[in-house]
């Protein structure tokens, strides 16, 4: 396959419009192997073909599956532990504090751009072990992505053990039970305490019902996007989020310049973000 800097010109703009992911000349590898496979699949013989089936596709279908197949989806459970620890330890009490002065035992979690779901089962997880109460509090964790393929595997919650390599014994024996495929699947006390739906980050309608949040975790997903598809998402971030409700990001990540409207704060040795 030969794709022209043209053609790869016009087909990374149709994924950037869609989907904010953006992709400059040193990723043409990358792209042509997934361009390939989805060329494969709809019986496209040229580049030129599968951009005319893409671009006359009015409900977005093979766009999509397109975008779907280049999201980047290494994930696996506690992550970044140390970032979850301030979490749990530093501004969670902050939040559930504050809410108890006022009579509220609500708390919002939003997981965006979940990928497989180890994210946010894992903050699940974490309000388990580190919250004594949390059983009488109402909260709603939400994972979203923009793959529906990722969000399948999310549901079924089944795991082999790359994703579980930094998960403590106790808590991999409390949580998870081995199948007969040598796999690991999550009891359905944590898989209850998670929600999963579709969302494009860069579809300012949907972004808008997202509301009320206590805490986002986008953590290594702006990297992947341009300067001002990042602006606008940490925009629509910052209306998602209650007042003093907190962003958490990936270490290479900064929310500093790209919006003023949040404090620094640090908890735990980790900087995070607080909307004011």
């Amino acid at each position: 396959m030969n794709i022209s800097s043209e053609e790869y010109k016009e087909l990374t703009e149709l994924v950037h419009k869609r989907s904010g992911l953006f992709f400059e000349e040193n990723k043409l590898y990358f792209l042509e192997r997934r361009l390939q496979n989805r060329m494969t699949v709809t019986n496209c013989e040229t580049v030129k073909d599968y951009l005319r089936l893409v671009k006359y596709d009015v409900r977005g279908t093979e766009l999509d599956a397109f975008v779907d197949s280049l999201t980047t989806n290494e994930t696996y459970f506690y992550r970044e532990l140390p970032q979850l620890m301030s979490f749990v330890q530093g501004a969670l009490p902050l939040i559930m504090e504050q809410k108890k002065k006022s009579g509220i035992r609500n708390i919002k979690i939003w997981s965006a751009a979940c990928s497989r779901g180890c994210e946010p089962y894992t903050i699940a997880m974490l309000l388990k072990e580190y919250v004594p109460d949390i059983d009488s509090w109402h909260v709603q964790i939400i994972g979203t992505d923009i793959s529906n393929t990722v969000l399948r595997d999310c549901r079924q919650a089944v795991y082999s053990d790359r994703f579980l390599k930094d998960v403590p014994p106790l808590v991999k024996m409390k949580y998870f039970t081995k199948t007969e495929d040598n796999d690991w699947s999550l009891n359905k006390e944590i898989k209850n305490m998670v929600q999963f739906s579709h969302l494009n980050l860069v579809d300012r309608t949907k972004m808008r019902t997202m509301a009320g949040y206590d805490f986002i975790f986008c953590r290594n997903v702006l990297i992947y996007f341009d300067e001002p598809s990042s602006k606008q998402v940490v925009s629509m971030f910052y209306d998602s989020l209650s007042k003093g409700g907190f962003i958490f990001l990936g270490h290479s990540e900064s929310v500093a310049r790209l919006s003023a409207a949040f404090q620094i704060v640090r908890l735990n040795n980790s900087l995070v973000y607080q909307k004011s």
